[in-house]
């Protein structure tokens, strides 16, 4: 069931500062991301990865948000620029677009994560933000990021870590926090071969989800002491958080604690889509009649640039060439011309003409797929022309040697791939 916040406690999101972290590339998607960051990579039909944090400020109550951008961040910014303007400074609101500039030192670049804090400081300070909640801009998720604020001031803590439970053995490839019976972290350990338990569930392991809640004055120092250091990282999971758990309170808040689910959502609902296979699988799974993330509900939406465009359009009526689309989720401005669509998902403006098949396809904004083309388990990138005939997902070795095939056999098709093909 939806969570409900106690009708007694202090609205602390109002005096709170969103700080999102959006300046990575995500290599592990590969071409995905050779002319975007990750967070700017097109999810669920409609939406970018980083509306889910912004979302998630925004419906948490939080009017005060920054965006820390650096890797080609242009498709980034114009999203944001474009779906996150409704924000009014007359009503107290703040939305800042902080991409990595030139400073008095001659430095251009964040140095990392906390680095990128530390460069706006006087912009934050500006804002005079109660607190600050630090947050990933690349991951897929609900919450409502009162509750850990709530946590934060009630335990006393100097840092309170968003954290995930996980099966122990899949944590290796989290930082993982160690804690004691009364969520105080006891160890920070960053991809442990062997992680360790939590108190009274040995099974699992707490994974840092890459959320962080400070008190602005204390997060400012911290920062300060950092930077002054030279053999630092500038990173909040490599060097601020380790720092506060030895010399400091660090607890960490658990995320079954804080998510959203409506009541079609019967587990808490979080995914790193890092990967060209987690991100296809993360997509086809809201094709699922009851998917584990309920991007319909209306009590939390996901906010997003709404592109204007006609409604989808299913058209031809004949054995062998019917327009459909079944176990689908399909966007604006898609013409499924004769073609068949099954387990996938179209985003905006897709064209299927007359004869294709797709299974298990998700085809990104703009894409044409040609007459009687046959799409399995693919990734196909924005603006793609997949030439008519085409078969991709049938044949491991030809699809090998053209795109990019991963191991669970899931191929990602680009533009250039296609080029160097038909060259």
């Amino acid at each position: 069931m939806p969570n409900s916040r106690s009708q007694a406690s202090a609205p602390l999101a109002r005096s709170a500062m969103a700080f999102v972290l959006a300046g990575g590339r995500g290599s592990r998607l590969m071409e995905l991301t050779d002319r975007r960051a990750k967070p700017a990579v097109f999810f669920g039909g409609k939406s970018r990865i980083i509306d889910f944090a912004l979302s998630n400020a925004i419906n948490s109550g939080i009017r005060r948000v920054a965006v820390a951008t650096q890797y080609k961040a242009h498709s980034l910014i114009r999203h944001l620029q474009r779906g996150w303007n409704f924000l009014r400074p007359e009503r107290n609101e703040t939305f800042d677009i902080l991409p990595a500039s030139q400073r008095g030192d001659g430095q251009n670049w964040y140095l990392g994560t906390a680095d990128a804090v530390y460069q706006n400081i006087d912009i934050i300070e500006d804002l005079a933000p109660r607190h600050m909640v630090i947050l990933a801009g690349d991951h897929v998720y609900k919450q409502d990021y009162e509750y850990m604020l709530q946590q934060h001031v009630e335990s006393g803590a100097d840092v309170t870590v968003g954290c995930i439970a996980v099966p122990r053995m899949e944590a290796t490839a989290f930082g993982v926090m160690h804690v004691d019976k009364d969520a105080r972290i006891v160890a920070f350990l960053e991809k442990p071969k062997d992680p360790p338990g939590i108190p009274g569930r040995e099974d699992l392991a707490l994974a840092s989800m890459g959320i962080y809640v400070f008190e602005t004055k204390f997060l400012f120092d911290q920062l300060r002491r950092d930077a002054a250091d030279p053999d630092s990282q500038r990173d909040f999971g490599h060097n601020i958080i380790p720092y506060l758990v030895k010399h400091g309170k660090a607890v960490a808040h658990r995320f079954e604690r804080s998510c959203v689910r409506s009541s079609a959502e019967a587990n808490p609902y979080w995914r790193d889509a890092g990967t060209v296979d987690a991100y296809w699988e993360a997509n086809i799974d809201l094709t699922d009649v009851v998917p584990e993330l309920d991007l319909f509900d209306r009590d939390w939406p996901i906010w997003t640039y709404a592109e204007i465009t006609p409604p989808a359009k299913f058209v031809h009526d004949l054995d062998g060439r019917r327009g459909e689309a079944i176990s689908s989720l399909v966007s604006g401005g898609c013409i499924v011309s004769g073609a068949t669509a099954r387990r996938s998902l179209l985003c905006t403006g897709v064209h299927l003409h007359s004869y294709a098949r797709v299974d298990g396809a998700v085809i990104l904004p703009y894409v044409d797929v040609g007459r009687g083309a046959r799409l399995s388990n693919v990734v196909i990138d924005r603006g793609v022309r997949i030439p008519d005939g085409m078969v991709i997902g049938e044949d491991p070795i030809e699809d090998g040697r053209r795109f990019r095939r991963t191991e669970k056999g899931i191929c990602l098709v680009t533009q250039a791939m296609l080029d160097k093909i038909q060259a």
